[in-house]
């Protein structure tokens, strides 16, 4: 007979007990021995805490859970313990998306367990039914919520009063551990009411099959135009996750929006075959309009390197590139004969996909030992030719959308001139935007560090993003940061994100350098706000989610 993990707890928790038990006969405090010394009083509050923590626990675990349907769907709502908080939506077998919905110690766990055949083939024969869909899943969250809140309450104190009958064996300490209990579930509550985000739907992390993650995260454009509540989105979200478990089981085409420009940023291969295969998944997956690369490709720059740039122009979009400081003259040449590439330096400007985008490469070649590198003075005097061609351009009617240099210190100096300019180099994801409001979008290594990775004590991840851009303003509304596990590691996660000002309808989008609104439709470059900064992939209320990146110079790669 297999054995019943459900026994595991309840092991556990009858060993505490006995130990509580055991401490309290000790000091005197247990109704089987003569009252000698009362024991200290923080000593009897840490335990009737510990009482009261591990009976809320046990109560969530046997009857804190309700099944309720959510459209066609069967889903079940769980609170559990948590240090952080947030909503976890399990949706098996594609993956899970986390959303940073509140800050308290509880977590809301939802788990689509399977999509009713009967429901699913009603939508399915009539079409009509999906326009009402969001309105009844809305309502479905709603009543499924409210249960799940009064199961909780019932579950907690009746949880920790049955564990202080038990422990102490006195009803007015048992009801002290259920009043107890009840005031830290309202205070959790309250917790999570104060802090609860409903922007946190509009920036999930998805982490499962990569396939999968266009459908369940949905299309950025159509999330910030129709921003409405967190319901709503939820809905929305739930609704894309239906179209998953069609009844004919096959995945859905992803439909982006027609007004949503797709680009995708990527660096530092390093010689990586698999970045190809990567790449080209993503290009289908989510219908890339452009691939940028701000360098080092290579790892020597050597001729003999070139064949291995042989599969770009079959990666089905259009390739921009400017050269790393690993890639030589001849690696820059060879890319110049390939088709569907556009290699920019010294400031040149080219028009793809409807997006005007300049660059600079590399002043620097490292694998050439032969030469003193001139460091970070040269970084900069690249980046200062390249904002004065941005400038250049401006001046001649034909505005820069995006500026592409490979070290960081050059792009900086483009703050001001440009909305967006991205680099790569230090092989980290890092965005800010900048004193003059450029946003500087730093890319890691979409190559996992190339061959160098297997000299780590840990596997470097394979980092990418997409970018979505107006199609009229050709301003940034959302990017999606991807990442995947190194060598030897399967792991995805794609994590939405959104500029402040395209999270929330109505905000004053951020003043451009030279003055205009930048929700104007204007060729003049602006920058846009960015929200708080936090840590790496975790995300916060709002915004962005990288720190500044530091103003010293990058290690050297």
């Amino acid at each position: 007979m297999a054995r019943d993990v459900r026994r595991v707890p309840f092991r556990t928790a009858i060993t505490a007990i006995s130990r509580i038990r055991r401490h309290y006969r000790s000091r005197g405090d247990g109704p089987t021995s003569a009252l000698v010394s009362s024991p200290h009083p923080y000593t009897r509050a840490l335990g009737l805490i510990a009482v009261v923590l591990l009976g809320a626990w046990l109560g969530l675990l046997i009857v804190g859970s309700v099944r309720t349907p959510v459209g066609p769907m069967d889903t079940k709502m769980t609170l559990r313990p948590s240090l952080t908080g947030g909503t976890k939506i399990n949706v098996s077998p594609l993956g899970a998306l986390e959303l940073d919905s509140h800050t308290a110690p509880i977590r809301l766990d939802v788990d689509v367990d399977q999509l009713d055949p009967v429901r699913s083939q009603a939508l399915v024969e009539h079409p009509e039914r999906l326009a009402g869909l969001q309105e009844e899943v809305a309502s479905d969250v709603s009543a499924g919520t409210t249960e799940l809140a009064v199961r909780s309450c019932v579950a907690v104190v009746s949880g920790a009063t049955a564990l202080g009958l038990a422990v102490y064996r006195r009803p007015r300490r048992a009801l002290a551990a259920g009043g107890l209990a009840l005031v830290l579930l309202s205070a959790a509550g309250i917790s999570a009411f104060a802090t609860w985000n409903p922007k946190s739907v509009l920036e999930p992390r998805f982490s499962g099959l990569l396939s999968s993650a266009p459908q369940v995260v949905g299309s950025a454009r159509s999330i910030v135009t129709e921003f409405d509540v967190y319901q709503k989105e939820l809905a929305r979200l739930v609704t894309n996750v239906t179209k998953l478990y069609d009844a004919t089981s096959t995945l859905p085409s992803y439909q982006p929006d027609p007004g949503t420009l797709r680009v995708l940023q990527v660096s530092d291969i390093h010689l990586n075959p698999a970045a190809w295969h990567i790449i080209g998944s993503l290009v289908e997956q989510y219908r890339i309009d452009l691939i940028i690369d701000s360098g080092d490709t290579m790892d020597h720059g050597s001729a003999a390197e070139n064949s291995f740039l042989d599969p770009i122009p079959d990666l089905g979009a259009p390739y921009v590139w400017v050269r790393g400081n690993h890639d030589s003259a001849d690696t820059q040449k060879y890319l110049e004969g390939l088709k569907n590439v556009h290699v920019l330096d010294h400031g040149r400007a080219v028009t793809v996909a409807g997006i005007r985008v300049a660059g600079t490469g590399d002043p620097q070649f490292t694998p050439d030992r032969s030469l003193v590198n001139a460091g970070d003075p040269a970084e900069e005097m690249a980046g200062i030719r390249l904002a004065s061609a941005i400038r250049d351009q401006e001046r001649a009617g034909t505005p820069v959308d995006i500026a592409v240099a490979h070290n960081p210190i050059a792009a900086r100096e483009t703050d001001g001139t440009v909305p967006l300019v991205l680099a790569g180099h230090v092989h980290r994801r890092d965005t800010e935007i900048m004193p003059l409001g450029t946003r500087l979008k730093i890319e890691g290594s979409a190559g996992g560090g190339g061959l160098r990775a297997v000299q780590n004590d840990q596997p470097e991840k394979v980092r990418a993003s997409l970018l979505y851009l107006d199609s009229t303003t050709k301003r940034l509304q959302a990017w999606d940061e991807i990442t995947l596990g190194g060598l030897g590691l399967t792991t995805a996660e794609v994590s939405r994100h959104l500029p402040e000002e395209a999270g929330v309808p109505g905000t004053d989008p951020s003043p451009s350098p030279s003055g205009e609104p930048s929700g104007q439709p204007s060729g003049q470059p602006s920058g846009s706000a960015s929200g708080t900064p936090s840590g790496s992939l975790s995300p916060g209320p709002s915004g962005t989610r990288s720190p500044s990146t530091p103003t010293g110079p990058p290690p050297a790669r």
